[in-house]
């Protein structure tokens, strides 16, 4: 007992269970919030396509219905500025799952290569739909990330934790080392087997069926931690929803005057919202509340033509605040405390290093982790509120009601996304045009909405931003266009 003078007996207590525990081998995880000791807790990750920042109940919503989302959040913590990665879905998962940018693992858009527009209206040759070999002129992945990267399901398996993924997985044919797989409820269903994935964005019960497997997960593993990555197939076009509720909401807009909202949208919505009601009541009846924590957010902004993202610019595809900004909440009892909100940019690759601290597992050794821990955010330490976030497209998007840029020849309104870097530090956005070769600066605490390109103002900021960008740029390797289109 000499060795723990001037300890409180309880703090004492603390300080022999964990060195007991060592002793014993048992990875325990210790509060810093409230000094109890916990075990290792179960991670849950919900996760929804296509949710726009302003689609939920927290953020101003008032038309959909999100009380279970809601609720999440009051229990929790919101993330006010969470990017995950990317503007669409599979780049943002492909980096959520492995702790690395797009340009380690080369998934820059589901299609893998530039699409939507034509081909004269690009000032670069990338690799792009329809077009022969010289566009090839630098590699991207197709929807696959290489099994040589270890994922959040192999990197918390090495802490004794079993992994599930249900649901949308849309990064390749390889596992990835998850223990129990499915896409559409049904175990073992992997549905994205030789380089092809079945959908399921109109059946109007996969996020019911999809909630049962999970309902299901935790009872046969309630006794061994557990990493859940519960991945929704709304609010994804082609929407669908049961027509019952679609009715309802037909009824609530008639009530409504000046509001543009999709009814079958907001059943959707609500069909993610169900799920996470049920989810959260199944952790509550099984005794697991208490040590598990819990995520909820999107994959990318909300589609512009189908929901409003206001306050924010844009929408999905594209680099303004709108594309890449979601809804991400976490609640933790007894670390986390509930109604607190962070400002605090988190990008989707800080996923990896936050699972693994909180299991106390090993990151990977044959790749690079792009993300840091955000357990002190979660914890109310302090944290580099100024840390860059980076976000690299090499290539063009389409946009149809949804462009937001011009075309070299001058199109207005012709493309979502062209290519280009962006950075995040603080308060402060610079987006670098490759297409143009200029940039814009906004500052995201002012003007949320991106109206005020402050570049030629505040030339030392932007300046000082795009120095970190082309040096990010060179670490990373990221391709940047340089054959002309003539």
């Amino acid at each position: 007992m000499r060795y723990f003078i001037g300890l409180k007996m309880n703090e004492i207590k603390i300080m022999q269970h964990v060195i007991l525990s060592v002793i014993l081998g048992t990875t325990l995880f210790v509060s810093s919030v409230t000094g109890s000791v916990k075990e290792k807790p179960n991670i849950v990750v919900i996760i929804a396509d296509d949710l726009g920042w302003s689609d939920v109940g927290y953020n101003g919503a008032d038309f959909y219905e999100t009380p279970n989302i809601d609720k999440l959040a009051a229990d929790g913590m919101v993330f006010n500025r969470f990017y995950p990665s990317a503007a669409n879905c599979a780049p943002s998962r492909a980096s959520l799952l492995t702790g690395m940018y797009s340009p380690r693992h080369h998934v820059y858009i589901p299609q893998g290569v530039a699409r939507g527009g034509d081909v004269s209206q690009m000032r670069f040759k990338v690799p792009t739909q329809n077009q022969n070999s010289t566009f090839n002129t630098f590699p991207v992945s197709i929807n696959n990330v290489s099994p040589e990267f270890e994922s959040l399901a192999e990197v918390l398996s090495k802490s004794g934790y079993i992994s599930a993924r249900l649901g949308k997985w849309h990064i390749g044919d390889d596992n990835q080392g998850f223990d129990v797989v499915s896409a559409e409820g049904e175990i073992g269903n992997f549905s994205n087997f030789g380089g092809t994935e079945e959908r399921y964005y109109d059946d109007v019960h996969v996020a019911e069926r999809l909630t049962d497997a999970a309902l299901n997960f935790i009872d046969e593993n309630k006794n061994n931690p557990f990493f859940l990555y519960l991945s929704h197939w709304e609010v994804h076009t082609p929407i669908a929803a049961q027509q019952e509720r679609v009715d309802y909401f037909i009824e609530k807009l008639k009530r409504r005057s000046g509001k543009n909202f999709d009814p079958v949208y907001a059943a959707e919505i609500e069909q993610i919202d169900l799920s996470v009601g049920r989810f959260l009541k199944k952790l509550e009846e099984s005794g697991l509340e208490e040590n598990t924590v819990v995520i909820f957010t999107s994959d990318n902004g909300g589609l512009s033509r189908i929901t409003s993202n206001y306050p924010l610019r844009a929408g999905k595809g594209t680099f303004y605040e709108g594309g890449i900004r979601v809804p991400l909440c976490i609640k933790w009892p007894g670390l986390v405390q509930p109604d607190s909100e962070t400002e605090i940019p988190v990008n989707g690759v800080d996923f990896m290093p936050t699972f693994a601290e909180i299991a106390s597992a090993a990151l990977p050794k044959n790749q690079p982790v792009d993300g840091k821990s955000i357990l002190p955010v979660l914890t109310g330490r302090s944290f580099d509120r100024e840390r860059p976030l980076f976000f690299h497209f090499p290539l063009y998007l389409g946009g149809r009601k949804d462009a937001v840029l011009p075309s070299f020849t001058g199109a207005e309104n012709y493309w979502r996304a062209v290519p280009s870097t962006t950075i995040i530090s603080g308060d402060w956005k610079l987006i670098y045009y490759y297409e143009y070769e200029r940039y814009e600066l906004f500052n995201l605490k002012d003007d949320i909405s991106e109206q005020d390109d402050l570049s030629s103002v505040k030339t030392r900021m932007a300046l000082r931003l795009l120095k970190q960008l082309h040096s990010w740029v060179n670490e990373v390797n990221a391709p940047i266009p340089v054959v002309l289109n003539k």
